[in-house]
């Protein structure tokens, strides 16, 4: 058994679970301790692939990254990929076992939670803690029953609990408390204080509240974190907003519909971020502006998109993008959206087998959704230009796509299989005209020179020089640092491992 566990539950969704987890992770290891992060059920169309082609949630694969390890597929053993309002594709332990709609994923909970037990005590048994990230809030009380991801699991693996709040969202103070008081004797018991997330002002202002919420509540608040202006970490699900640029600073437009079920959105993070790209994410009802480049992004549920995005009228607007020479990129299921067929035999993303939708015709391809789906990690070099520049990246998807025979194009990547380019494997496709890119890779732009070779093709001439790993390295260090100053991590660490010895 591990030092100690630790979990971190919310009052909402969005209260800041992932940051602190991420925070603490990165603090743990800073310390010299083994930490491992965990999540026992993650609901959300953001995902990564582990080295051995297992899928969990983007959060954990994050938080990983700040303890210093390599993503596992026991941090996340349960996670659910909505495809409809009212079902999702659940995967268990790095598989998919299948769609299940709300009532059916309740009767299946007590199978999952094995597997979640399962995969926390592996981690318990290899490293001195265990942080473990909660999911929506613990006071909902239709989903009490058989829970997994809250409470139930905590009174499970009998861990003590932190209870965030997020001050910019108002409230604060009822929701920890409401919060609190819906709980059981026995859960209320193992919640060991608040955190308070994104507090802005002076703090000597909210004194006065956080003494009454230790007296009202008999729990200590463990730390108030400041706002962290511009602070960027990977999103779990909600898509994040782009920063918007002066004229001065934008070599590039573009422009990304956010359809229903858009997956991997983490895609073009390290394009909204780069100084001289303006990144537009156009959402149902509104206008779509000019573009230099249009990107269409993965999807979950691939013809349903296809037809919101026709309902909303890309289809015109991207034939008229690329007559007056506009450039376009699918990615996954953008990829398959922009061929000639989409065909779902085993209704894998649809109520009914065998469904057929009329793609926009722009790739003379046809995409056939089979039972096995593709995980890999991937590496290897852009065929886009005449000096290859090393690319990084990971597919996850159904869709197997064929070319029709007598289709002129170039491939969009060379993927190593193995150690050297003897072996390799051609990826994606460039039209003949060069302004039509598809490709199965998520995560294209994050490596440096792949991120130059593509604005490059986009239109930008010099570009400036951007590393996304370092980015994202250097915001967690803000995080951690901000953490350490507001929360005695020492302390909580003494009063985890107390928590440990009393029970």
């Amino acid at each position: 058994m591990p030092a100690f566990s630790l979990m971190v539950q919310g009052t909402t969704s969005d209260a800041g679970k992932s940051t602190l987890v991420t925070a603490l992770c990165r603090l743990f290891a800073r310390r010299g301790i083994q930490v491992a992060p965990f999540k026992p059920q993650n609901m959300a169309l953001n995902s990564a692939v582990t080295q051995d082609g297992n899928e969990i949630g983007r959060a954990q694969a994050v938080q990983a990254y700040a303890a210093g390890l390599e993503p596992h597929v026991d941090m996340n053993p349960i996670l659910l990929k909505p495809n409809t309002d009212v079902g999702a594709q659940v995967i268990i332990q790095g598989k998919a076992v299948g769609n299940m709609d709300a009532v059916g994923y309740h009767e299946y909970k007590s199978i999952a939670k094995v597997a979640a037990l399962d995969s926390y005590y592996r981690l318990a048994d290899q490293y001195q803690a265990v942080l473990i990230e909660g999911a929506g809030s613990p006071a909902e009380i239709n989903l009490r029953a058989r829970d997994i991801a809250n409470m139930g699991f905590a009174e499970s693996i009998d861990c003590p609990v932190i209870i965030i709040a997020d001050i910019d969202k108002g409230g604060v103070f009822a929701h920890l408390v409401g919060t609190l008081e819906l709980l059981s004797p026995s859960e209320q018991d193992r919640v060991i204080g608040f955190v308070i997330n994104r507090f802005r002002g002076d703090i000597s202002l909210l004194q006065s509240g956080l003494d009454w919420l230790e007296e009202r509540t008999g729990k200590p608040v463990i730390g108030v974190l400041p706002y962290l202006k511009g602070f960027h970490l990977e999103s779990e699900d909600a898509v994040a907003h782009s920063p918007v640029k002066s004229d001065t600073n934008t070599k590039l437009n573009v422009v990304i519909p956010v359809m229903p079920r858009t997956s991997n959105h983490t895609d073009w993070d390290a394009l909204r971020l780069h100084p001289d790209v303006q990144v537009t994410l156009v959402k149902a009802n509104q206008a779509i502006p000019p573009a230099d480049l249009v990107i269409l992004p993965g999807s979950k549920s691939v013809q349903s998109d296809l037809a919101f995005l026709r309902q909303e009228g890309w289809e015109a607007y991207l034939n008229t993008h690329l007559r007056y020479g506009g450039k376009v990129m699918g990615i996954c299921g953008g990829f398959q959206m922009l061929g000639e067929t989409l065909l779902d035999p085993y209704g894998l993303e649809n109520q009914h087998a065998n469904t057929q939708a009329k793609g926009f015709g722009f790739i003379p391809m046809t995409t056939v959704l089979e039972k096995e789906k593709q995980l890999k990690q991937r590496q290897g070099y852009l065929q886009i230009e005449a000096n290859q520049a090393q690319l990084t990246g990971y597919e996850i998807h159904s869709g197997v796509s064929s070319f029709s025979s007598d289709t002129n194009f170039r491939h969009f990547a060379n993927l190593k299989n193995g150690e050297n380019n003897e072996n390799s494997e051609k990826e994606g496709y460039i039209s003949e005209d060069g302004r039509i890119i598809g490709t199965y890779l998520h995560g294209i732009f994050d490596h440096p020179d792949a991120l130059q070779a593509l604005l490059h093709w986009a239109g930008v001439d010099q570009a400036a020089a951007f590393d996304y790993d370092q980015y994202r390295d250097a915001e967690i260090n803000r995080l951690a640092d901000s953490a350490e100053q507001h929360i005695n991590i020492d302390a909580l660490i003494e009063q985890c491992k107390a928590f440990q010895k009393a029970t």
